[in-house]
This record gives C-alpha cells, structure tokens and sequence, in this order.
C-alpha cells in the first residue's frame, strides 16, 4: 500500500545497569541493548568497558561513519596509526575509511558509547603495529572479521552482570 511504512523494530527504554551485557577475556565488555530477536535495521549502539591495556575490537575501518563518546574513564583511541587520549566527556566523530580501536588506559575502567549504522556492514581489518601492542590487530590484512577475531575465538563470550555504574 503507497504511503505505508512498517515497522521493523520496536521501542526500547531500559537503564543502562539493566542492559544485558557480555564479557571476553581478551576484550572489551560489551553492554547492548539491541534485542537478539530484533535487531535494529539502520543504527548500532552500545557501551563498551574497558580495562587498562585491553582493546574494544580489532584495529579496522568501516564503509559507515561512526561517533563515540567517552563515558568514564580514560582509553587511547588509535586512529590511523596514531594514538590519542581520550578521557570523560571527549567525543571523536569517525568517518567512514578511518583506521580505528579503543584500548582502556588510566588506573581503572573506560566506558565508551558507541553508535554506529547497520546499512553497510563493510570492514577491512588491516594489519597495524600500533594496534598489535595491545593485540588490537589482525595478523593478516582481512575483510572477514572470522579471520580477524580467528585466534580470540578459542575464548567464548560470557553472559556478565551489567558492569554500570562504574566508579559509584
């Protein structure tokens, strides 16, 4: 029927302490509240933690833009090639092509938002010896993240406690 659009997800609202969330050993944990049976068709979000030294992902560029902001804490945001410190309140605009991870730095946890669009699912994970101090790079050039994340698969995911608020 012309005119008519529907709908392919559903709202949300649900406080960040109570979002499900998911921890891996080698790691950021991840809270999200994306539900797994109706995933959000045009934007991702969700919070990271990071500890000191562990990185959010594997160093990579999308075909998307993306924008995080700091929520807590402190972590080096690598950035084509190059490292930045990021601390509470910062927020670093991404564009698409744009080489990047979160490491956590600082004496505790770093809470970093992030949003993103789901139109493009499109990486490249190339190899970067800034990101491989932090064991944030993959070890070939890639654009399939079952290659990237090959040697970090042996670990499962876990379900965890929310870990928000942190520092309260």
């Amino acid at each position: 029927m012309p005119g008519i659009v529907s709908r392919v997800d559903r709202t949300l609202i649900v406080n960040l302490a109570n979002a499900p969330a998911r921890s891996h050993p080698r790691r950021a944990t991840q809270i999200d509240w994306e539900p797994e049976d109706a995933p959000w068709p045009d934007t991702g979000v969700n919070v990271q933690v990071m500890q000191p030294g562990q990185p959010n992902c594997r160093y990579h560029s999308e075909a998307v833009q993306e924008d995080f902001l700091v929520l807590h804490g402190e972590c080096t945001a690598i950035i084509d090639g190059d490292e930045h410190t990021l601390r509470q309140w910062d927020f670093f605009h991404c564009p698409a092509g744009v080489e990047h991870v979160f490491v956590g730095a600082g004496d505790g946890p770093c809470a970093v938002l992030m949003i993103g669009s789901r139109r493009l699912d499109e990486c490249h994970y190339p190899v970067n010896a800034v990101a491989a101090k932090y064991d944030a790079s993959a070890v070939e050039p890639t654009a399939e993240p079952d290659d990237a994340y090959a040697d970090w698969r042996d670990e499962p995911w876990q379900t965890t406690p929310s870990p928000w608020p942190l520092g309260g």
